[in-house]
């Protein structure tokens, strides 16, 4: 054991010895120094299943072992699941040193919590929404309790990074600086987590105001050896309105059922509709091979029972267990090692693959990541996104940038967060009963997490919200709750800032297809794909939620997963690299590493052949029947800005899949109309949003001025600065 080793209570390094360990990782020795300074920040940065939680609590524990009046250290999770499971596994160490471990979530029962109201020591585990409940209607306990903090930590701090969480996440741990009158001392935060992108960044994103040094430990010593493989499935076409005769998925279910029966894998499916179809069909071959059931499904929508359930099977490990999931088991929960992840569809994003590729590995055993991709038979009325496979193309290039690049998605660091910022006013102010407008200006926006609002806008907002009856303003100046407000912050549901994206119908004539959520730029004249077919939107009644629609033609619409999350710019960009040096290969020393099969390496070759037919390797711009497509090789805001700026010239214009498509036009006048927006000046992202007949994509959006809510939502959608390169750059 190393000197750092010896810097532990004793009781903690006689926990140690009793763990059987033979020493402690590189890891936990770095964390140990930065962790015991007590004096700055701390990010912690290595692999699922490295030992970070170890590389914090044997440190920080044995910093306030002696600690009994209060809470010592407050760890914050974004899952409750999380907290149960870190609970269970800070136990023994808790009773090690005789410090008690609080977990504190909706779901934990009032005695526990009661107990440790009525004596406030050790370790608290909790959420971001129970830390709000806490401040607002306990700010005096809190004080009490939370004074002799060391530490506040936080698990999983990618999860919360550049999101309306992460924003009420920082603004609260301002918050609780300032009860504590600690804000010229503030409190040591720690982040923990596994993918950041850009990792000199992070420490800004952690402490914004930057009053603390962060030191960062990260795993150099880790030699983890990945096996990848991408195995591909063509979807036969048949007459509409007829099943497949040679169902890809049901080669899908058969390759998982060969390869995970006998042992524990993730089997990520990316939507909790596929995940409940997958999940059926592997217990069904189950029972026509008269073996017992090893395939269970595991989302959001489960009751929490049967979640942990199978969480308990494969932590145990002594059932052959798979899990069929969507991300909610990509994040750190304890389930132990499985022996491989397989994702049915591309991911996300390149740092959610690697998230979900450190879940498997035992024992020194490597990584094991399968992707299984389809695709559609191409017909003679297949869309270009079918031609170029790009499916398969994005699955390739995400592993290439996640193993060669070690690249993940930097935070969206542009975005406005004006609802979160409405929330943390009323929040605040029923935490204080009353406050000026100067003090939230500091507190929020100076010194907190707000800073990319101006002060005309904030000011904008804090009259919007007396008009609104959030806020009344008294003859002495403070602002108080108003009674709308207080509807609001009376209500349990106030203490989280994140929404369920808002549903429409769809409808076609007098028939409704299904619902869909308003996660992207929705505009008429758009087209959209829902239920396996194209649809033109020609009508959206936002009061109604209601968007009318009529079948276009084009054929079978691609199939392609992109679940509303937006694909970064880089990855298109790899995608482009792909095709033009016509290899998807991973170098490796003076060797390049094959890890598709067969029937992969077919669908690769046919996109990789359809690109070099189009010209693609010189052009951006291609005529197939009717329509013109604008092919950018950039992410979804560079491709929704260039789609809003055609629409706004008259073109029928609609993108999917990073593809624009102008319909009834020729590429002479789609590149004149766009050279002719570029010597005008393109409009600002404020404008293109006033366009969108409905913004609302966050909780408190409804609440927000006309004004405020265009330059929120044309900071998420779009980039105009990027499409203004790209225009520069690929217009001769």
């Amino acid at each position: 054991m190393s000197s750092a080793y010896d810097r532990l209570d004793p009781r903690v390094r006689k926990w140690v010895y009793k763990q059987g360990w033979p020493d402690l990782r590189p890891l936990q020795k770095s964390a140990i120094p930065a962790i015991l300074a007590r004096d700055r920040d701390v990010l912690i940065s290595a692999g699922t299943a490295a030992g970070k939680t170890e590389a914090f609590f044997l440190p920080a524990c044995s910093a306030v072992a002696d600690i009994t009046s209060g809470f010592g250290i407050v760890y914050i999770s974004p899952l409750k699941a999380l907290i149960n499971d870190q609970y269970r596994r800070l136990e023994s160490l808790g009773e090690a040193l005789d410090m008690p471990v609080t977990p504190w979530h909706g779901d934990i029962l009032q005695s526990k919590k009661k107990k440790a109201r009525t004596s406030p020591s050790g370790i608290l585990l909790i959420t971001p929404e129970s830390l709000e409940s806490l401040l607002i209607n306990s700010s005096g306990w809190l004080k009490q309790a939370f004074s002799p903090v060391a530490y506040i930590v936080i698990d999983e701090f990618h999860a919360f990074i550049g999101t309306e969480r992460g924003m009420q996440l920082l603004s609260l741990l301002n918050r609780i600086d300032h009860v504590l009158s600690r804000h010229a001392n503030p409190i040591p935060r720690v982040a923990l987590s596994a993918t950041l992108g850009e990792l000199d960044k992070v420490p800004e994103l952690l402490r914004p105001d930057k009053l603390l040094p962060c030191e960062t430990v990260t795993d150099d010593s880790s030699k983890a050896t990945l096996q990848v493989q991408v195995k591909g499935y063509m979807e036969s076409v048949s007459e509409e309105g007829e099943e497949p005769q040679n169902s890809a998925e049901k080669h899908v279910c058969a390759d998982i059922f060969r390869l995970c029966r006998g042992d524990s894998h993730l089997v990520f499916a990316n939507s909790r509709r596929r995940t409940e179809s997958i999940a059926a069909t592997l217990s069904d071959m189950c029972e026509e091979h008269i073996v017992p059931n090893e395939f269970f499904p595991h989302h959001g929508s489960l009751a929490r029972e049967l979640r942990e359930t199978l969480e308990a099977r494969l932590q145990k490990g002594n059932l052959p267990t798979t899990a069929i999931c969507t991300m909610t088991l990509e994040l750190g929960i304890d389930i132990g090692k499985v022996q491989s992840v397989i994702q049915v569809t591309p991911p996300h994003s390149v740092s959610s693959l690697r998230q979900r590729m450190g879940r498997s590995g035992r024992r020194d055993s490597p990584s094991v990541l399968r992707m299984l991709i389809t695709e559609d038979e191409l017909t003679a009325t297949s869309s270009i996104v079918d031609q170029l496979r790009l499916q398969m193309v994005q699955s390739m290039a995400m592993i290439r940038l996640m193993i060669s690049q070690r690249w993940f998605e930097p935070a969206d660091t542009c975005q406005m967060h004006y609802s979160t910022l409405l929330h943390q006013i009323l929040a605040i102010t029923a935490q204080w009963g009353g406050v000026r407008a100067d003090q939230l200006w500091s507190q929020l926006c100076q010194t907190g997490p707000f800073r990319n609002v101006e002060l005309t806008d904030f000011k904008s907002l804090l009259k919007h919200m007396g008009a609104c009856g959030l806020l009344t303003q008294l003859a002495s100046g403070e602002m108080v709750i108003g009674a709308e407000g207080e509807k609001l912050t009376n209500h349990y549901t106030f203490y989280a800032v994140f929404n369920t994206p808002e549903e429409f119908r769809i409808v076609t004539g007098s028939r409704t297809l299904g619902t869909v959520p308003i996660d992207s730029p929705l505009l008429p004249e758009q087209h959209i794909i829902f239920g396996g077919r194209r649809w033109k939107v020609t009508e959206i009644e936002v009061e109604k939620k209601v968007i009318y629609v009529e079948a276009t033609k084009g054929g079978q619409p691609p199939k392609f997963s992109g679940g509303g999350m937006s694909v970064h710019d880089v990855v298109r960009q790899e995608m482009l690299a792909i095709y033009r040096e016509n290899d998807y290969r991973i170098a490796v020393g003076n060797q390049r590493v094959d890890y598709a099969d067969a029937a992969a390496r077919n669908l690769f070759a046919e996109g990789r052949d359809n690109f070099q037919r189009f010209n693609l390797q010189n052009t951006h711009f291609i005529a197939s029947g009717q329509h013109c497509y604008v092919l950018p090789w950039m992410g979804d805001k560079v491709v929704n800005t260039m789609t809003a700026l055609l629409l706004r010239s008259g073109f029928k214009a609609n993108s999917y899949a990073g593809v624009i498509e102008v319909g009834d036009s020729i590429v002479a006048s789609v590149q004149q109309a766009l050279k002719e927006i570029l010597l005008s000046g393109l409009p600002s992202e404020f404008e293109l949003a006033a366009d969108v007949p409905d913004k609302y994509l966050d909780k408190y959006d409804e609440y927000l001025p006309e004004s405020l809510l265009a330059k929120g939502y044309g900071a998420k959608a779009f980039d105009v600065e990027g499409t203004r390169t790209w225009l520069q750059e690929n217009l001769q």
